[in-house]
């Protein structure tokens, strides 16, 4: 017995450590979610925040609120679309609680500042990673060059940028960005709520935030002359719903990339009462959305804003309620309970 007893504490040792394992190797979750499914079009952690998260800016202190106000600054230099402040913001706010931890002296080897970027992997200085818009600058140069980093959730975008070794973190903080970019920047529908497709509707059709119209519309009517290519989202060229894509986004509203689902991105009015920034739509049989094959930007006074076809520069036209293939609802972006 005496011989059998170090091969039973061997052994114990051993589940131990196989079940120390299992926990660890529990948090590295491939994919986008936690559920370990692929990135959507929707971020798995709006409306989910977890335990005592804070969701607004007036939670934050004035150390954090003037982190987050420094990194919008910066963002919209750059021209970044608002997409990509929020991605920053949540970021920051898993990093450094948005400048208040790690700032000047490293807690995790050599990381500092507000994104926790490391001189030693070619962030730069330590001076420099510890100046908030250095660090801002840096972490969105760097984003910008990810692949299709607007449509990733913002857990998929920040992890490609920062290599977190707990990627899902960010997840939590989407409610909080999204609240700060809309309070200290008023830009609203930067992050794509899920809606179930059972709940979704047309909603009220509220008027949209003041300067968004406005907005979207310069961006597309500036894009006149450019060619129609299919499939193409700028900015050298668009189709119908990537010109309809990049002017909203252009206005802080994240519109999904296709003309039939843009339709469900807003509540909808009849055609007779759109205003301008409205979209209008086409399809093959009029009483059928799935059959959408057209978008186009309502300007008002009878005028649109499209990209029509291969051929045909980008431009604007009149329009008339009556018109062959022309649905009788438009629908405004981003208001209404069937946002995308």
């Amino acid at each position: 017995m005496r011989l059998l007893l170090p091969v039973a504490a061997l052994a114990g040792f051993l589940v131990v450590v196989m079940a120390a394992g299992l926990l660890v190797v529990g948090q590295f979750v491939p994919g986008g979610g936690e559920d370990g499914s692929d990135g959507t079009t929707c971020e798995a952690g709006t409306g989910a925040p977890a335990g005592d998260v804070p969701q607004t800016s007036a939670e934050l202190d004035e150390v954090q609120r003037r982190t987050a106000a420094t990194i919008i600054g910066v963002a919209k230099g750059m021209a970044v679309p608002p997409r990509g402040w929020v991605v920053a913001l949540a970021t920051a706010m898993q990093e450094s609680q948005m400048g208040t931890v790690g700032m000047d002296v490293a807690v995790d080897h050599d990381s500092l500042g507000v994104f926790q970027q490391r001189p030693s992997q070619g962030w730069g200085t330590p001076e420099q990673v510890r100046d908030p818009v250095y660090a801002t600058k840096t972490f969105l140069d760097r984003l910008l060059q990810v692949p299709g980093w607007e449509t990733m959730p913002v857990t998929e975008a920040a992890q490609i940028v920062q290599r977190s070794a707990f990627p899902n973190a960010y997840a939590k903080w989407e409610t909080l960005a999204n609240s700060l970019v809309a309070d200290l920047a008023g830009v609203t529908g930067a992050i794509r709520e899920c809606v179930p497709a059972d709940e979704a509707g047309p909603g009220p059709a509220e008027a949209l935030p003041p300067g968004v119209a406005r907005t979207a519309i310069e961006f597309a009517t500036a894009e006149t002359g450019k060619p129609y290519v299919w499939g193409a989202t700028g900015p050298s060229s668009y189709d119908c719903s990537g010109l309809m894509l990049r002017a909203y986004e252009r206005a802080g509203i994240v519109l999904p990339r296709v003309s039939r689902d843009q339709y469900k991105a807003g509540a909808h009015v009849p055609v007779e009462q759109a205003q301008p920034g409205d979209l209008l739509f086409w399809a093959y049989d009029e009483s059928d959305p799935d059959t959408i094959h057209h978008v186009a930007m309502y300007l008002g006074n009878g005028q649109m804003m499209e990209a029509q076809q291969t051929g045909v520069p980008l431009g604007t036209r009149a329009v008339t309620w009556g018109e062959a293939e022309l649905l009788p609802l438009a629908t405004r972006p981003g208001t209404g309970s069937d946002r995308a």
